[in-house]
């Protein structure tokens, strides 16, 4: 499928069919080979500025982003024009967000070094290896758990035109593993000069986050902060009110939330006339000790 525009070029939307049943081996696979190779056969490639992959199977059958990116990388020579990628454009109806399958991202950033948005949805198997990449200016991460070791990778990477990092971290129970000592690089920034926004959301240690950002050198430079989705509690807000100051952000998005109406209210006060927009909605309630944040499964 594409879907042309001319006055920005084509956007590729690579996707196999979900509902497809093909015989043989790579039954899951097949369809979305198929859906490329006529792309490759009847598009101009040099016109291709974002790509969005979905469907390539379900992941129980052996079926990884492995297949796409693959595909891609190895024609990437002849898409020239293309800054953006999206990989796991899947839906609720085809898989759950932690159910899509990934393999090794790290091709795909090194296939297209004039890449400048990659937007990732999903977890699973994820794996990256630290990479220098002069273009890419958005990463984002949307997943119910994102793996240590891909967040070790981003730390250790050197992405000087980075404006843009947003990591869902998610819960342990669908591999997100990550502790705040794997993010120490970023919250150090030194190989993040251009960064402007930095989101580190849905987890479930987002109290020890908001602990780390609350003295992080990263924090004076950026223009928005995202600590939402995640349990947030007094605790962490407690920390952020008494840490550096942050009423140089633009935008402070603490949205699903655990804090109490006392402490929202406190927040509020802090902000008030400074002109930082914070969100504080979804404020949600603890269930006998027990906090959840906004996408797990």
């Amino acid at each position: 499928m594409n879907n042309d525009n001319p006055g920005h070029g084509a956007v590729w939307n690579l996707r196999g069919d979900s509902y497809a049943h093909v015989t043989g081996d790579d039954k899951a696979g097949a369809s979305l080979r198929q859906a490329f190779d006529d792309f490759l056969a009847t598009r101009d490639l040099g016109r291709v500025r974002e790509i969005v992959v979905g469907w390539w199977g379900p992941g129980w059958e052996g079926n990884t982003s492995e297949l796409p990116i693959r595909l891609l990388s190895e024609v990437a020579d002849r898409l020239t024009n293309v800054r953006s990628i999206m990989i796991g454009d899947i839906e609720p109806e085809e898989s759950e967000i932690s159910w899509i399958e990934h393999g090794d991202l790290t091709p795909l950033l090194e296939a297209f070094p004039r890449l400048e948005t990659l937007h990732v949805r999903g977890g699973s198997g994820l794996r990256l290896r630290p990479v220098r990449h002069e273009a890419l200016r958005t990463l984002w991460f949307e997943s119910g758990g994102l793996p240590a070791g891909v967040v070790r990778a981003v730390a250790e990477s050197d992405l000087p035109a980075l404006e843009r990092l947003e990591m869902w971290l998610g819960v342990s129970e669908y591999s997100g593993d990550a502790t705040v000592a794997d993010l120490a690089e970023i919250l150090s920034g030194e190989r993040l000069p251009a960064l402007r926004h930095l989101g580190l959301q849905d987890s479930e240690i987002q109290d020890e986050i908001a602990a780390a950002v609350a003295s992080a050198p990263v924090v004076a430079r950026l223009e928005s902060l995202a600590l939402s989705m995640g349990t947030l509690t007094d605790e962490g807000a407690e920390a952020l009110l008494s840490g550096q100051p942050l009423t140089h952000l633009k935008r402070l998005d603490l949205h699903h939330h655990f804090l109490t109406d006392a402490m929202v209210e406190r927040v509020e006060a802090a902000f008030a006339g400074t002109g930082v927009e914070v969100d504080l909605s979804e404020q949600e309630e603890e269930d006998d000790d027990w906090r959840y944040v906004a996408v797990s499964e």
